[in-house]
């Protein structure tokens, strides 16, 4: 099993900076209780507000240097299938017991198309799912973001094959499941819960015992929903994983995302003309 990736969207130098750019601001947006105290803007829901207006800006600004990079027209239509695969994916899971099942597309997708396909996708299919499920809020920048993570950093995963490769995507997939879930408890954490509990959010406390108190917090109101996560992850590609990376790398392999046109008199054509 051939594990080179298709790289159906190219990262030049200069959207490489831009997602490392935004990959520092995302995290700063995620950690801003670390960062900013409740009530410093005038409402305790104000940072989240203004972070998620943030993210949604830092994305359409990705998103615009990926496609003027290049991104072919098979990528995009690529892209496009996957995100309403995802879209119709997500509503069978709801989330419940943690149970999610867009994930494991979106992991297979990176590791074959790239890490830049992996972030678009992540985004696309988070936005995608919102809308058809009513899930718009300030909590959609956050999970965008997150997801956009949990895609591109599946395209720069090790190389490996056959069993070895799937045990590693679904290893993966399982951590990512965790990470997601403790990024996205952040945005919410410092106003979830009664300021008197041992677990809550307090202004003006060291970051270590901050930190042990976030700890908590996620371990005791998350650990159980983030499991639900990490184990559907793990099942879904282990299961289904040899059959979509093959099916993906076929794919790949037939639209030749990058390869160059050549004109005849009846319009544009593949420089191959090979099925």
């Amino acid at each position: 099993m051939s594990t080179s990736a298709a790289t159906a969207i190219r990262l030049n130098t200069r959207v490489s900076l831009v997602i490392a750019l935004a990959a520092f601001l995302g995290m700063v947006a995620f950690f801003w209780p670390f960062v900013v105290a409740p009530g410093k803007f005038g409402s305790n829901y104000a940072p989240p507000l203004i972070f998620g207006v943030l993210l949604v800006l830092v994305l359409c600004v990705v998103l615009s240097e990926i496609a003027e990079g290049g991104i072919s027209s098979k990528a995009l239509a690529m892209l496009g299938v996957l995100s309403a695969v995802n879209a119709a994916l997500r509503p069978l899971g709801a989330g419940t017991a943690g149970i999610e099942t867009v994930f494991f597309v979106l992991v297979l997708a990176g590791r074959v198309y790239g890490p830049g396909f992996g972030f678009t996708l992540g985004c696309t299919s988070l936005f995608t799912s919102a809308l058809i499920t009513g899930g718009v809020g300030p909590w959609m920048p956050y999970q965008m973001f997150g997801c956009a993570f949990v895609g591109m950093l599946a395209g720069f995963l090790p190389r490996a094959t056959g069993r070895r490769e799937v045990l590693m995507l679904a290893t993966y997939g399982s951590l990512s499941g965790y990470l997601f879930g403790f990024l996205l408890n952040l945005s919410f954490w410092p106003f979830s819960l009664d300021p008197n509990s041992s677990i809550a959010y307090l202004p003006g406390l060291p970051f270590t015992e901050q930190w042990h108190r976030y700890l908590a917090f996620d371990l005791a109101t998350s650990l159980g929903w983030d499991t639900g996560r990490a184990v559907t992850n793990f099942i879904c590609i282990t299961l289904a994983g040899p059959a979509v990376l093959t099916t993906f790398r076929r794919a790949a392999r037939r639209a030749r995302f990058h390869a160059p046109v050549r004109f005849t008199p009846t319009g544009p054509a593949d420089s191959d003309p090979r099925p």
